[in-house]
């Protein structure tokens, strides 16, 4: 075999990607990291992220394991002590708190931009591991030694493994013709930030209403985060309002339980959209995170799940020689290890939407009556809240 430019390389430096590339450091392993665009590394400390990740135990164990969580700004950082749920008949109810499972927390929240900043430091002091930022894949091929990328400023590179961490509209999955079936759900998650009168207290709240689901998210100080799963009519009202405005409308919504509010930054909208791809490896190709398998918002477990690729991936490879991760059967086992956790969150998630997002009055009554049945059973909840953890 000619000489390669590197054992894999890996496309999209994101969180899942940046993950990879950092849980492969110091290994025989040589790396090649592609990015379209560097991260911003340094932002406004009175400034706070849109996007907020919910992350869960087992997230966090890979994200100390390999050196990145201990580059957090702890001061930014909030765990979840319980989870209030409520219904849309105005009385039913599900709670979760951490001293029920055992446990300190049920969660930790903290911004995008933050996790993306201590990844790509750490991906930045790795010394088997090369940042090529900026570069845009234009071709890819495979064949049986190897996978071929050209970028599209004419340079090409080799190597015995590509893994497409690109994302839910994935290049490199479509460069493969690998099929995906696609269920828009006719929803957008609406996200801002807010000020609050009164202390969260480290609770996350969570409504499910006939248009949609409306979830806050405890920040670091007197602050939360909402995300409201909605459709477009609502997504379109929701957009149009000033901060004053859907700051009330949105304490509002949520009964006010942390008085008024005051909105801090912007308002943003992205398509919520279930996509189930496939497979997911290859002969010499492996897809991780949104470019596998993307899940309804309603758990906050989607950036988990792509850790959970990560964990896995990143192990099955450490333990092969490097002249094998690109081989069928080592990445099989990958596939096979992941399916069965990314469809039962898929199954799970999706279920709920559809049975929330029912207007049929016997659905609802039943619907209402299941989140107050599961309340009143402690052994059920206990095993919900390990499994939500863990993942």
């Amino acid at each position: 075999m000619k000489s390669l430019d590197a054992d894999l390389i890996i496309v999209g430096g994101g969180l899942v990607g940046a993950a990879l590339a950092a849980a492969l450091a110091n290994t025989p392993l040589s790396v090649l990291l592609l990015e379209g665009r560097p991260p911003a590394l340094d932002f406004p400390a009175d400034t706070w992220d849109a996007r907020i990740y919910a992350i869960s135990r087992a997230s966090r164990r890979l994200l100390t394991d390999i050196g990145a969580w201990g580059r957090l700004d702890p001061a930014r950082l909030q765990p979840v002590a319980e989870m209030r749920i409520f219904g849309d008949d105005g009385r039913a109810q599900l709670g979760f708190a951490a001293p029920e499972a055992g446990v300190d927390e049920l969660a930790v929240i903290l911004e995008n931009r933050a996790l993306q900043r201590a990844l790509w430091l750490t991906v930045n002091e790795a010394p088997n591991v090369r940042v090529l930022c900026p570069a845009q894949p234009a071709a890819l091929q495979i064949d049986a030694d190897a996978a071929h990328l050209t970028l599209a400023d004419g340079a090409t590179l080799s190597a015995r493994l590509v893994v497409g961490a690109d994302g839910a509209h994935s290049w490199v999955r479509g460069q493969r013709g690998i099929q995906v079936a696609k269920r828009p759900y006719g929803q957008s998650g609406v996200v801002a930030n807010f000020e609050c009168e009164k202390p969260h207290r480290g609770v996350a709240h969570q409504w499910f209403f006939e248009d949609g689901v409306l979830a806050w998210l405890p920040l670091a100080g007197q602050r939360m985060s909402m995300v409201w799963s909605c459709g477009d009519a609502l997504r379109d009202e929701l957009l149009a309002l000033d901060a004053v405005a859907l700051a009330e409308r949105v304490a509002v919504a949520g009964g006010r339980r942390l008085g008024y509010l005051h909105q801090i930054g912007k308002t943003a909208a992205f398509p919520l959209q279930l996509n189930h791809v496939a497979h997911l490896v290859e002969a010499r190709l492996a897809l991780v995170g949104d470019a596998a398998h993307t899940v309804h918002p309603l758990a906050g477990q989607g950036v988990n799940l792509g850790f959970g690729d990560v964990a896995e991936l990143a192990r099955i490879l450490i333990a092969e020689s490097p002249q094998r991760c690109g081989d069928y059967l080592v990445l099989r086992r990958y596939e096979r290890a992941r399916r069965e956790p990314v469809y039962l969150m898929q199954t799970v998630c999706d279920g709920l939407q559809k049975l929330f997002n029912n207007p049929n009055p016997l659905l609802k009554a039943a619907r209402n009556l299941g989140l107050g049945l599961t309340d009143r059973q402690s052994w059920l909840k206990h095993r919900l809240v390990r499994h939500a953890m863990d993942a």
